[in-house]
C-alpha cells in the first residue's frame, strides 16, 4: 500500500487534483452497488471520504496515500451485504454506525501514514549504513595506496595506518597504534591554525591543506593532508580518516625556482628583482613609519684584473667572500644584494628621518664595509687585496622611483672612483645636471658617428733637424651647433659606452685612406701615420683582421702605419697583447707605447713587447727645464729605450730649451706646439710645403 501511495503522489502535499481519484472510485463503487442492489444500497462508507480528507489536511499527509486508502475502503464496501435503505428513519437509526465509520477512517489514515513514515526512516538508515559500509570497503582497498592513510576513532586515537604512512613518518605500526596525531606535531602551527581546521571539519565534515609534521627522527617536513569525518546514521562521528602526501620534493623544487627567480646563484644574495621589490616596499613604509633609508651602490676596484689573471674560479671565490663580509657588516633588517658582475647594493632601512643623521648612519656602515673589504683575501693559496668604491643615496619618501634611486647611487659610486677609489661618496643633486648633459652628449655622439661629423686633425712629428718624418692622427668632433668639440669631452664617454670601437675603426679607415693619397706626392710619400688605439678596440677578437682589411682595401704600405698603445693596456691580458702585436708586426705594422712613464708597466713585459718606439709623456717634458726629478725620469726613459733598441719620441715639446735638453740626452724625435698644432689636412699640407719647419 505504501509503495502504491508513493507511485500516485510522492512529493505533493494537499494537492487538490489528487482527490479526484477517491471521488471517481466512490462514484464507481456507488454505481456498482446500486446496480447490484438498487433498493438497499449501503452508503455508510461515504463517511470515509470526509474523515480521511480531514486527517490529510490537519496532519499534512500525502494526498496520494489518502487516495489509495479511500479507494481500498470503497472496494471493500462494494461486496458488503446490503442492509441500509434510503429512508430518513434508517439513516437516524444508523447514526452511531456512521460515527464509528468516520472514526475508523481517521484511525486508518493515521495508522497507515505512521507506517509509511517508519518505513521511510528505516530505508534511510539502511541506505546510510550501506553507504558507510561501501565507503569502508573502498577505504580498505585504498589502504594499500601510495598515500599515507590513518584511521582514528572519534576521540582521535589511531586505530589503523597503512604502509605508506609508516614509511613517511618513520613510526612502526606498533609505535603509532593507540597514539594520537599529536605525536607528529611539529609546533610550526599555532592554535589558531588548528582551530580553523577543526571548525571546517565540524561544519563540513572535511578539511584539507598543507601541514608541517615531524618524523620520528625529528625531521620536520611538509605534507598535503586531507581529513574526513565518518558519521553513523544519527549523524554522530564514529571515525576520522586522514590521508597525506609527502610534498618535500615539491617544496624543494618550488624553493629552487624561487631562488633562481629572486636570488643570485653564486652568492645566494637577493638579486636585482628581489631588491627592487624590497626597495619599493621600503619606500612605501618610510613615510608611514617616519623613518629614512639609504642605498649603497658598491663596485669592486680592479676586480677585472684579478678575474683575468687568476681565472673565473678565483673571481667567483672573491665575490662569495665579499658577499659574506657585506652581510656581516649590516643589520638584520638590511638587505645585501648582488645585481651583477662585481656590483653589490646594500639597502639600509629604519634610519633617522633627519637627513644629516641618516647620512651619518649610512656613512658609518659604509666606512665599516670599506674597512672589512680592505682585509686580505686568500684565493688559491695567494693573499690578495681588493678595495670597493661606494656611492650612497638617501630616501625618506616615495617621491623618487626605485630606478631613480639606483641611478643616483650609481652616479655617486662613479664619483667615488674618480676620487681615487676605495672611498665613498654621497649623491649630490647638482650632479644630475652633469648627468643629463652626459646623456644628451651620448645621444649626440651616436648621431655624430652616423652623420659623419668626425674629422681627423694631424700633428706633425719632426727629427732633430726639424724635418717631418711622421704625423699623429687626432680625432675631432665637428658639432653642427657647438662647433669643434675637443676630444677630452667625448673620448672617455665613448670608452664607457663602447662607441670607441666604431669610432676607432673610422679613424683607422680614414688614416689608411690618407696614406694612400700621400703616396702620390714625393713630399708626403714617406710620412708615418700614428693612430691611437683604445684597449677595447685592441682586444676585440677581430682587431687584427680589421687592421689588415683596412691596409689591403687602400693598398698602403703597412710600415707607414704606426699604432699607439697606452701603457695601462699592459696590465691586462699581456699574452693576448703580445700575440696581437706579433700578428701585425709580421706584416710590417709599427707600434709605439704612448704616455710612457705614467703607468705601472713591468720591465719584464716591456722587453717582450714587439715595440718600435717609446713616447715620453708630456707631463715629464713640461717641467724638464726646472724640475730635476722630471729630468732624471726622462734620462732614464731615453736610456731604457736605447737599451731595448727602441726609438724614443717626446710629446708636448713647446720651447727650444725643452728640445735642446731632450737632444742632449739622446732624444732626436719630437712632437708639440713648437713644431705645429693639430690641424686639418689642408693646413698640414700647406705647412709641409713651407720651408719653415724648425
Amino acid at each position: 500500500m505504501v509503495e502504491c501511495g508513493e507511485c500516485l503522489g510522492t512529493d505533493e502535499r494537499n494537492g487538490v487534483h489528487h482527490y479526484l481519484l477517491p471521488v471517481v472510485l466512490m462514484t464507481l463503487a456507488l454505481w456498482v452497488r446500486l446496480t447490484i442492489a438498487p433498493v438497499q444500497a449501503g452508503l455508510q462508507y461515504l463517511t470515509f471520504f470526509p474523515a480521511v480528507a480531514l486527517s490529510c489536511i490537519l496532519g499534512g499527509y500525502r494526498a496520494g496515500l489518502v487516495a489509495v486508502i479511500i479507494g481500498a475502503t470503497c472496494a471493500t464496501y462494494i461486496f458488503t451485504p446490503p442492509y441500509y435503505s434510503f429512508s430518513i428513519e434508517s439513516f437516524q437509526a444508523s447514526l452511531w454506525s456512521n460515527t464509528v465509520f468516520f472514526m475508523d477512517g481517521l484511525i486508518v489514515s493515521f495508522a497507515v501514514e505512521a507506517m509509511h513514515r517508519y518505513r521511510q526512516k528505516y530505508a534511510s538508515e539502511l541506505k546510510t549504513a550501506e553507504e558507510s559500509a561501501a565507503w569502508l570497503r573502498i577505504a580498505s582497498v585504498a589502504f594499500e595506496s601510495q598515500e599515507g592513510i590513518m584511521i582514528t576513532d572519534s576521540k582521535g586515537r589511531i586505530l589503523r595506518v597503512n604502509k605508506a604512512f609508516t614509511e613517511s613518518t618513520g613510526y612502526s605500526v606498533d609505535e603509532i597504534i593507540g597514539q594520537t596525531p599529536r605525536l607528529l606535531k611539529s609546533n610550526r602551527h599555532d592554535s589558531a591554525f588548528y582551530a580553523a581546521m577543526w571548525e571546517s571539519i565540524t561544519r563540513s565534515g572535511s578539511w584539507q591543506g598543507e601541514v608541517w609534521d615531524r618524523r620520528k627522527n625529528g625531521e620536520i617536513y611538509p605534507k598535503w593532508l586531507s581529513i574526513t569525518a565518518i558519521k553513523d546514521a544519527d549523524g554522530n562521528v564514529t571515525n576520522y580518516v586522514g590521508t597525506h602526501t609527502d610534498i618535500s620534493e615539491r617544496k624543494t623544487a618550488e624553493e629552487e625556482i624561487r631562488n633562481l627567480a629572486f636570488y643570485d646563484p653564486l652568492t645566494q644574495l637577493p638579486n636585482r628583482r628581489l631588491l627592487q621589490d624590497r626597495l619599493q616596499h621600503a619606500m612605501s613604509s618610510t613615510e608611514r613609519n617616519r623613518k629614512g633609508g639609504a642605498l649603497l651602490f658598491l663596485d669592486l676596484d680592479n676586480f677585472k684584473s684579478i678575474n683575468d689573471t687568476l681565472g673565473h674560479t678565483a673571481g667567483d671565490n672573491l665575490l662569495q667572500q665579499v658577499a659574506q663580509r657585506l652581510t656581516s657588516c649590516v643589520r638584520e633588517d638590511d638587505t645585501v644584494s648582488r645585481i651583477g658582475g662585481d656590483e653589490f647594493v646594500v639597502m639600509l632601512e629604519y634610519l633617522s628621518n633627519e637627513v644629516l643623521e641618516a647620512a651619518a648612519q649610512a656613512e658609518t656602515i659604509g666606512e665599516k664595509i670599506i674597512a672589512e673589504l680592505n682585509q686580505p683575501y686568500y684565493l688559491g693559496g695567494q693573499e690578495l687585496y681588493n678595495t670597493p668604491s661606494i656611492g650612497i643615496t638617501l630616501f625618506d619618501d616615495n617621491r623618487n622611483g626605485y630606478e631613480d634611486l639606483f641611478k643616483q647611487a650609481d652616479i655617486a659610486m662613479y664619483q667615488a672612483k674618480k676620487s681615487g677609489r676605495n672611498t665613498l661618496r654621497f649623491f649630490d643633486p647638482k650632479m644630475q645636471g652633469s648627468i643629463n648633459t652626459r646623456v644628451a652628449l651620448e645621444r649626440e655622439l651616436r648621431k655624430a658617428l652616423d652623420s659623419q661629423q668626425f674629422r681627423l686633425h694631424y700633428q706633425i712629428q719632426v727629427d732633430s733637424s726639424g724635418l717631418p718624418f711622421g704625423v699623429e692622427a687626432l680625432i675631432r668632433w665637428l658639432h653642427p651647433e657647438r662647433g669643434l668639440v675637443p676630444p677630452f669631452e667625448f673620448i672617455s664617454l665613448a670608452e664607457e659606452t663602447g662607441l670607441i670601437c666604431p669610432i676607432g675603426e673610422w679613424v683607422l679607415e680614414t688614416a689608411c685612406k690618407q696614406l694612400k693619397l700621400w703616396e702620390r706626392h714625393e713630399l708626403t710619400q714617406d710620412l708615418i701615420m700614428s693612430v691611437n688605439v683604445s684597449a677595447k678596440q685592441f682586444y676585440q677578437s677581430d682587431f687584427v683582421v680589421k687592421v689588415l682589411e683596412a691596409i689591403h682595401r687602400h693598398d698602403v704600405n703597412p710600415s707607414l702605419l704606426k699604432l699607439e698603445l697606452t701603457e695601462s693596456m699592459l696590465l691586462d691580458k699581456i699574452e693576448d697583447t703580445i700575440s696581437t702585436m706579433n700578428a701585425l708586426k709580421a706584416v710590417g705594422v709599427r707600434f709605439s707605447l704612448d704616455d710612457f712613464g705614467t703607468g705601472y708597466s713591468s720591465l719584464q713585459y716591456l722587453k717582450r713587447l714587439p715595440l718600435n718606439q717609446l713616447k715620453i709623456d708630456r707631463s715629464f717634458v713640461r717641467d724638464i727645464a726646472v724640475d730635476s726629478s722630471d729630468e732624471a725620469i726622462v734620462s732614464t726613459i731615453i736610456a731604457m729605450a736605447h737599451s731595448l733598441n727602441l726609438d724614443v719620441i717626446a710629446e708636448g715639446v713647446e720651447t727650444d730649451e725643452q728640445k735642446q735638453i731632450l737632444l742632449n740626452k739622446g732624444c732626436i724625435h719630437y712632437q708639440g706646439y713648437l713644431f705645429g698644432k693639430p690641424v686639418p689636412i689642408e693646413q698640414l699640407e700647406v705647412m709641409l710645403k713651407q720651408d719653415c719647419l724648425c
